[in-house]
């Protein structure tokens, strides 16, 4: 019973750095494309350094608690499908289903999958498709102000809002696809039996509607302010 529980604890820890990996590789190729053409086409990066910091934080503390706590089932141990044998005995066929265990990763076994490489190229499409259509043709659909040609310093357009709002909203639910690393069909399959994963989800969701409507900069600026007018003096009585 030990090793058997030892062999899960094993692949679940891989799986979920596998899971972890994908989700991060999609957002990093998203947003590491649109920085670069939005820079070339626009002379500006749509996506804000104060967004971006967002975006990482969704991307790599939040992303790495969520993913990475899921528990260990027996599912680990089994094959996602089972095959059929059909053998003809006496003039009867006989269906013989068979569940054949999964074959541990080898040593040589890449990290990152084949199944796993289709689905982060596919999502980041999928994503910068969206998003580039938004940029370039936004305005159009939502008949608002181009934000393209804004100043350097001027406050947050509606249609860039509109953008950042867009990809932070498909990160999200690409974590709820990023669960599943083997090729599975229903990606909300165990999605309630980690606390912690929809906690977070829905904390994070619920944050990012709140920061649209409040405005990121402010939400930011009032934390620096509570640290550095409320927090850093008691700090420093602390020390002193």
């Amino acid at each position: 019973m030990a090793f058997i529980q030892a062999v899960m604890w094993g692949r679940n820890v891989y799986d979920s750095i596998a899971k972890f990996l994908q989700f991060q590789l999609t957002v990093n190729v998203v947003a590491v494309v649109v920085a670069f053409v939005g820079a070339c086409a626009i002379e500006d990066t749509p996506l804000k350094a104060v967004q971006m910091l967002w975006v990482n934080l969704i991307m790599d503390t939040l992303a790495s608690l969520a993913l990475a706590t899921e528990m260990p089932t027996e599912e680990l141990l089994k094959r996602s499908a089972n095959y059929r044998v059909i053998r003809k005995l006496k003039r009867t066929l006989i269906a013989v289903r068979i569940k054949i265990f999964r074959k541990p990763y080898g040593r040589t076994s890449p990290l990152i999958s084949r199944t796993m490489s289709k689905n982060i190229l596919g999502h980041a499409l999928y994503q910068l498709v969206i998003l580039f259509t938004l940029i370039f043709y936004g305005e159009k659909f939502f008949d608002i102000p181009s934000g393209r040609w804004a100043r350097l310093h001027s406050p947050p357009t509606i249609h860039f809002t509109i953008v950042f709002n867009t990809f932070v909203l498909m990160t999200l639910f690409n974590e709820i696809n990023a669960r599943k690393i083997h090729g599975e069909r229903n990606v909300f399959a165990g999605l309630f039996s980690n606390p912690i994963y929809y906690v977070i989800w829905i904390s994070t969701f619920i944050s990012q509607i709140f920061i649209v409507l409040i405005s990121l900069y402010h939400v930011f600026s009032w934390i620096f302010s509570l640290v550095y007018y409320i927090l850093f003096p008691i700090y420093s009585w602390c020390v002193n």
